[in-house]
């Protein structure tokens, strides 16, 4: 923390970890929600590695006070998460367009957000002989070891509290510890709760293992406050149709694809503080692969992790420096 209150370095959001990238974007989400006079914006500590966001408010508060204000956002966003009995994300084209139109007339900002973040009717793709709504690409779950993405992405939000400990002596950690963790601290990823597999520490896999992957009790924890805010993040990566391969596909804010096919996610690591609204707009820059333009914006790295599949399973690998 600055010495007058105002900045706040962000230690446990790491410049190459999708899941901390993602939190960050509904750690400003939230706080514009709770305290839109803060004027949250973001800048990387560059110059004092290692390589950390740096929170820039226009007033003078303690981390704590931050963490508070933060839960109560993610918790007034989180209401509006209610995707009735839908489970995952596979719609048809027509009830994707029902779903958009919906959120649409809402008149609320962020649920509009939200489903575009998630789906677009006009990218379709077959499966069962049937047509389908492309999904978000960062949708890692459908069904597979009874994982759901929107069940996840409505209660993950929602799930104030953290509970830890053994079955005998059980600790719960409140909402606004759980964010000061995520946030203030190096993670130690404690929570057994549910999570989107974002994180690269959860790509699990039983080679070179002594125990089950998959057993409970021994079973990859997560760090549920990040969880929650990059639930709430997720809705600043705007899901647009685009012609590819000759075909009408999904493409998102941040997203790319390798010569193979296999989908890639980038984000910029840049000097001076930005709002979420210029976060946005860099994602979508159509020229940060020119270095003149990375120079005169301030742009001095991209980070880029890419899916892969394991087995039945998908999930984020860890980024790597794009531009170094």
């Amino acid at each position: 923390m600055s010495a007058d209150g105002r900045r706040h370095r962000l230690d446990g959001l790491e410049p190459g970890n999708l899941l901390a990238f993602l939190a960050l974007l509904g750690l400003l989400r939230a706080l514009e929600e709770t305290e839109p006079a803060w004027r949250p914006k973001v800048a990387w500590t560059v110059d004092e590695p290692p390589v950390r966001p740096e929170l820039n408010l226009s007033a003078a508060v303690t981390r704590g006070t931050i963490a508070i204000s933060a839960a109560t956002g993610v918790t007034r966003l989180a209401e509006r998460h209610d995707f009735g009995a839908l489970k995952d994300l596979r719609l048809s084209p027509e009830d994707a367009a029902q779903q958009l139109a919906a959120a649409g007339r809402s008149g609320d900002a962020y649920t509009a957000d939200l489903w575009a973040a998630l789906v677009s009717d006009a990218a379709v793709r077959e499966r069962n002989k049937a047509e389908e709504a492309e999904p978000t690409p960062l949708c890692l779950m459908f069904g597979q070891g009874h994982q759901h993405f929107l069940e996840r992405l409505r209660s993950v939000p929602r799930a104030t509290h953290a509970d830890r400990g053994s079955s005998r002596s059980k600790a719960v950690i409140s909402a606004a510890d759980c964010l000061a963790e995520a946030l203030f601290a190096p993670w130690a990823r404690p929570d057994a709760m549910p999570s989107f597999r974002w994180d690269p520490h959860e790509d699990v896999r039983y080679a070179l293992r002594a125990t089950d992957p998959t057993d409970q009790k021994t079973k990859a924890t997560t760090q549920h406050g990040a969880n929650r805010l990059a639930a709430v993040g997720l809705a600043s990566l705007t899901v647009v149709p685009a012609r590819r391969a000759g075909k009408v596909r999904l493409e998102m804010l941040g997203g790319g694809r390798e010569a193979g096919g296999a989908f890639t996610f980038t984000w910029p690591i840049w000097r001076e503080p930005i709002s979420l609204t210029a976060i946005r707009a860099l994602l979508g820059h159509p020229w940060l692969d020119d270095p003149g333009t990375r120079r005169a914006l301030g742009v001095i790295d991209r980070q880029r992790a890419r899916r892969i599949s394991v087995g039945r399973f998908m999930n984020i690998t860890r980024a790597v420096s794009f531009d170094a």
